[in-house]
C-alpha cells in the first residue's frame, strides 16, 4: 500500500515537472544535436582554417599580434594560438565586459590574414545561444536552462523508480518494443517513452551533470568536493613582480620555449598579460578535438621565472582525478572524449532525449482525453 502511494506521488511529480520543463529540455537536446559536428562541418566549410605547409619556420606571436591588431585596432588580444605545420594560426579577441569575440586567421608562415570572423555570429553560434540561453540574453535564458536542466536530472531518476519492474513478467516489457500491429498506438506510444528512457540514462545522466556543473556555482562547487577536489575551481593568472619594463620579447621566448618542450603538440597557445602586473599564460595540447590534457602554465612576464597556481588549470601531471574530472567536462558533454565515436553516439543519444518530452506529453494527453470521454459518458 505504502509503495502505492509512493509510486503514484513520484508519478505526478515526473508528471508535472516534465510538462512544465518538456520544450526547454527538447530544445535544449535538438540545439545539442545539431552543435555535435560543428568543428567537423566548419573544417569542410572554411576553407581559412587550413594553410600549405612550409620548409620554414613560423613568424613569432609578437608579429602575428603585430599584423592582427591592424585588422581590429579597438579590440584587445587575448592570445595567438598555433594549431600546427597544416592550419592557420588564430589571433583570438576576447573581452567579458564589453562583449566581444572575434578571431583573425593567419598564415603563421607569411603572417597573411586569411579571414577575420565575428564568433558571436554565424549558425552555429545561433544555435550555441539556444542550447545555453533559449535565444534570451545570458542574464535570463542561463538560470532559466540551468534550472531545466536540473528538473531533467530529477526527472531521469524518478523516471528509473516508476521504470523499475516489480516482477519477471513486468521486465519483459521494460527491455523491448512491440511493435506487432493490433498494439495500440497508446502503448507502443508508452514503451517508446520508458524504455528509450532506460537505455538512455546513463549518458542523459553524464548530459545533465556537466550541464549543472555550467549552470549553477553551488552544483560546480558541490561536485567537484564529492568527487575529492581540493583546488580552487577559479582561474586567475599568477600576479607577476612590476619592474619598469618587460624584459625584451617576453611573448614570443615563452612561445619558443613551449615549442621546445612541447614538440608534437597539437596548438600552441600564448596569452599576453592583461596589463602590467599579471603574468604571461601559455598552454600546449597534446590531443587534437579535446582539450582536458592541456598542460596550463604561467610565467612571470618580466622575469619569465615560471608561476604554479592553485586552481585546477594547471599542468595537467599535477591533476589529480578530481582535477581530470573537470577539466573533461566539456570533452564528456560532447562526447569528444571518445573521438568521432563518441560525437556520433552523443548525437543519437541527445536525438533520443528529445523525443521524451513529445513522448511523455502524449502520453499526458491521452490518458486525459480518456478522463474527459469518461466524464462526459457519466
Amino acid at each position: 500500500m505504502k509503495n502505492n502511494i509512493l509510486k503514484k506521488t513520484i508519478g505526478k511529480i515526473h508528471l508535472w515537472l516534465g510538462l512544465s520543463s518538456g520544450i526547454i529540455v527538447f530544445i535544449i537536446a535538438i540545439t545539442g544535436c545539431l552543435y555535435a559536428f560543428q568543428e567537423e562541418i566548419q573544417n569542410i566549410t572554411e576553407e581559412y582554417r587550413f594553410v600549405q605547409k612550409e620548409n620554414k619556420p613560423f613568424l613569432p606571436p609578437s608579429q602575428l599580434e603585430e599584423i592582427a591588431k591592424k585588422e581590429l585596432p579597438d579590440k584587445a588580444l587575448h592570445a595567438i594560438k598555433y594549431n600546427g605545420t597544416e592550419k592557420s594560426a588564430e589571433a583570438i579577441f576576447f573581452h567579458y565586459e564589453p562583449t566581444y569575440y572575434h578571431i583573425v586567421y593567419l598564415n603563421p608562415y607569411s603572417g597573411k590574414v586569411l579571414e577575420t570572423a565575428n564568433m558571436e555570429e554565424g549558425f552555429f553560434r545561433f544555435i550555441l545561444n539556444g542550447h545555453y540561453y533559449l535565444w534570451f540574453p545570458p542574464e535570463i535564458g542561463q538560470p532559466i536552462v540551468a534550472t531545466a536542466t536540473l528538473i531533467f536530472l530529477v526527472l531521469l531518476l524518478s523516471g528509473l523508480y516508476l521504470w523499475y519492474p516489480r516482477n519477471k513478467n513486468a521486465a519483459k516489457q521494460r527491455f523491448r518494443f512491440k511493435w506487432k500491429n493490433e498494439t495500440k498506438w497508446k502503448r507502443k506510444n508508452y514503451d517508446l517513452h520508458n524504455i528509450t528512457g532506460f537505455y538512455v540514462l546513463l549518458i542523459a545522466l553524464i548530459f545533465a551533470i556537466t550541464g549543472l556543473v555550467w549552470g549553477f556555482q553551488w552544483f560546480n562547487y558541490s561536485y567537484y568536493t564529492i568527487i575529492g577536489g581540493e583546488k580552487s575551481l577559479i582561474y586567475e593568472d599568477p600576479v607577476s613582480a612590476k619592474k619598469t619594463t618587460a624584459s625584451g620579447k617576453s611573448l614570443d621566448k615563452i612561445w619558443l620555449l613551449m615549442q621546445k618542450e612541447y614538440p608534437t603538440a597539437k596548438s600552441i597557445e600564448v596569452h599576453p598579460p592583461e596589463n602590467d602586473s599579471t603574468a604571461i599564460a601559455a598552454n600546449a595540447n597534446p590531443e587534437e578535438g579535446t582539450y582536458w590534457k592541456t598542460d596550463y602554465r604561467y610565467f612571470d612576464q618580466y622575469t619569465l621565472e615560471e608561476k604554479e597556481v592553485e586552481h585546477i588549470f594547471g599542468k595537467y601531471g599535477n591533476a589529480n582525478t578530481a582535477d581530470k574530472l573537470m577539466r573533461m567536462n566539456y570533452d564528456l558533454h560532447t562526447g569528444a572524449v571518445f573521438g568521432l565515436a563518441g560525437k556520433i553516439f552523443a548525437f543519437l543519444i541527445s536525438l533520443l532525449i528529445a523525443t521524451l518530452p513529445i513522448s511523455g506529453f502524449y502520453i499526458w494527453w491521452g490518458r486525459n482525453k480518456k478522463k474527459k470521454e469518461t466524464n462526459s459518458k457519466v
